[in-house]
């Protein structure tokens, strides 16, 4: 029998660690990898957004700082304020992963999700309320408020408009990554409550709180991005 064979049905070789690995390190090593690469990814496809917003918002600054204080910028903050506690309680559930407290492990995972539905919750009472004051882009799009601190100035409907298409491609590709984000937690739910998880591997829990980090932070810069432009 082949020292790989061997290594194969030895009594320390742990039942998730995969054939093509030598040792759960190696595997947990690659799967961050793998995890991080992904999120490059991620970066640049967020940042082709963030691009355009930038081009757009320096060429029509007035009407897309007319257009964003459109928008209440006390529930862009409290969504925040809720995204910065989920990312603390998912920190928390991957540092209990670590240490083999499982029931620890679930509660954190449930609060992380009880946060993130939260913040779709308030993302879509602002859907429901933009909807309401026809500030959905369309043949409904009516834009009537005025440029703070310039009652004279004349908002462009069009660019007013592009504002608010930025917008909802933004938050909705946002709020996209956070269902799945919610989605893959209520998958560790369950494994941990199955007892798949130990103190020897914990890979799963460690890379999907990196995605929710990642989620979080492309959060943090479409707040001020888009809540407050020329705010006083």
């Amino acid at each position: 029998m082949s020292d790989s064979h061997a290594a194969v049905h030895s009594p320390d070789h742990h039942p998730e660690l995969r054939h093509h690995f030598m040792t759960m390190e190696q595997q947990q090593n690659t799967a961050s990898l793998g995890m991080w690469l992904f999120l490059v990814t991620e970066v640049m496809f967020f940042g082709g957004m963030f691009c355009a917003y930038l081009v757009y918002r320096l060429k029509y600054f007035n009407d897309f700082a007319a257009a964003s204080q459109s928008i209440a910028v006390g529930w862009g903050a409290f969504n925040t304020a809720v995204l910065l506690v989920s990312s603390w309680t998912m920190a928390m559930a991957v540092r209990c992963a670590q240490l083999g407290k499982q029931k620890l492990l679930i509660v954190f995972l449930l609060f992380t999700m009880l946060f993130g539905s939260a913040f779709l919750g308030v993302k879509a009472k602002e859907y429901h309320d933009k909807f309401v004051e026809h500030h959905v882009p369309g043949a409904d799009f009516s834009f009537t408020e005025k440029l703070l601190g310039h009652p004279d100035y004349v908002v462009n409907q069009y660019h007013a408009q592009m504002f608010f298409s930025i917008y909802f491609a933004m938050t909705g590709m946002h709020a996209l990554h956070m269902v799945i984000g919610l989605g893959l937690m209520a998958y560790l739910v369950v494994a941990t409550a199955r007892g798949k998880f130990s103190t020897a591997y914990y890979t799963p829990v460690e890379n999907i709180g990196l995605y929710w980090h990642f989620v979080d932070v492309v959060w943090i810069y479409l707040f001020p991005l888009l809540y407050l432009i020329s705010r006083k």
